[in-house]
């Protein structure tokens, strides 16, 4: 349940963070129809003062449809973007020329175009159609250019030089920061969906090598960490652990308590092992242990391990529980067959078993 939480949780802030940016993207369009607006209104373009009023009121409508958050009607907001840009710049072009930049407008709408098709559309229809609107875009820019050739403005508009070149100016900042504001939301994105991959990715590794109960290496990593400690060519000791009568317990007070004990059993071990081995759960209820450490400070573990196992209080439902552990304790020299440490370590475990159980065998005190 909690890992639902977690997931729905991910879902929400995902959500949330995809309305922010696209309500980032409709604000800074807003606030510049709002000065395009004022501009035109004091140069008497009147045309463009009641197209801009359209403008601003398309693009309230695009907010109320952000924050209704229906992810199916976020397209219409794209659309209604992308053809309200190309059209401003057509009627900006026949009513005051070229020379002001209000075409620069549909160059923006190229990345703007990509990007969100990639956030919006499925995977088949993405790049055709952010192509398409990408070459509609293109020939759109051109073909302002072109008019812009052909026929004169309506507005023969008389400013000075400075002022001219000041409208250009505003409008070539807008653009470049509209563009700058698309490429740090793709990077962002690139970056968010990067740390996403890499989460994913250790939590299968996890899965791959972690017993999912205890938490313990499986005998998948053990292997892994018998190959790497091999090429040192050094020294180091096994220890093969087994809980007594694990299935008179599992028989006597179910799997849950089972369950219990092998996943305490586990943490004792990993506390007593520290960073100085690996612990794995070799299978049932046998658990494997890496020692790097000396075969002396190895043993001193191993009966660190069963006195604590021995004075643990097992509780599950309210029910009280004593376990013991024997374990089998034999050193890897080098040039040795692994299989037979192993062989070695399960074969002193089998000795402690036959004789009372609750003990540690080793190489010391073995037969």
């Amino acid at each position: 349940m909690k890992n639902m939480n977690d997931i729905k949780q991910i879902v929400r802030q995902q959500v949330s963070s995809e309305r922010f940016k696209y309500k980032l993207i409709i604000y800074s369009i807003t606030m510049v129809h709002i000065v395009l607006f004022l501009l035109f209104g004091v140069l008497r373009i009147w045309p463009m003062v009641v197209f801009n009023i359209g403008s601003i009121v398309v693009y309230i409508k695009c907010i109320n449809i952000i924050q209704r958050g229906y992810d199916h009607e976020m397209i219409k907001v794209f659309y209604m973007t992308y053809w309200e840009i190309i059209i401003h710049s057509f009627v900006a072009t026949v009513c005051v020329g070229w020379r002001f930049g209000f075409p620069q407008y549909i160059i923006g709408l190229i990345p703007f175009g990509y990007y969100m098709c990639a956030t919006l559309l499925e995977e088949k229809k993405r790049y055709i159609i952010a192509t398409a609107l990408g070459l509609i875009a293109a020939l759109s820019f051109i073909a302002c250019r072109c008019l812009s050739m052909l026929v004169s403005p309506i507005f023969q508009l008389e400013l000075s030089i400075l002022a001219e070149l000041l409208i250009y100016i505003f409008n070539s900042i807008c653009n470049f920061v509209f563009l700058f504001m698309v490429t740090v939301i793709f990077v962002w994105d690139m970056q968010r969906i990067t740390l996403q991959l890499r989460s994913q990715n250790v939590a299968l590794d996890n899965m791959a090598s972690v017993d999912p109960l205890t938490g313990l290496y499986n005998r998948r990593s053990m292997q892994d960490f018998f190959d790497q400690i091999l090429s040192t060519e050094e020294d180091f000791s096994l220890i093969m652990c087994d809980i007594d009568n694990f299935k008179r317990v599992n028989d006597t007070y179910g799997h849950d308590f089972g369950d219990v004990v092998l996943k305490e059993i586990a943490h004792i071990a990993r506390q007593q092992v520290g960073d100085k081995g690996y612990v794995c759960r070799w299978g049932g209820e046998e658990i494997l242990i890496l020692s790097k450490d000396r075969l002396d400070h190895t043993c001193t573990t191993a009966e660190n391990i069963r006195h604590d196992v021995e004075e643990h209080v097992f509780c599950c439902r309210g029910k009280e529980l004593h376990c013991t552990l024997t374990l089998g304790v034999a050193r890897h020299s080098v040039g040795a067959v692994i299989e037979d440490t192993i062989k070695h370590a399960d074969s002193r475990l089998y000795y402690g078993k036959q004789n009372g159980k609750n003990r540690v065998v080793t190489p010391f005190n073995s037969q």
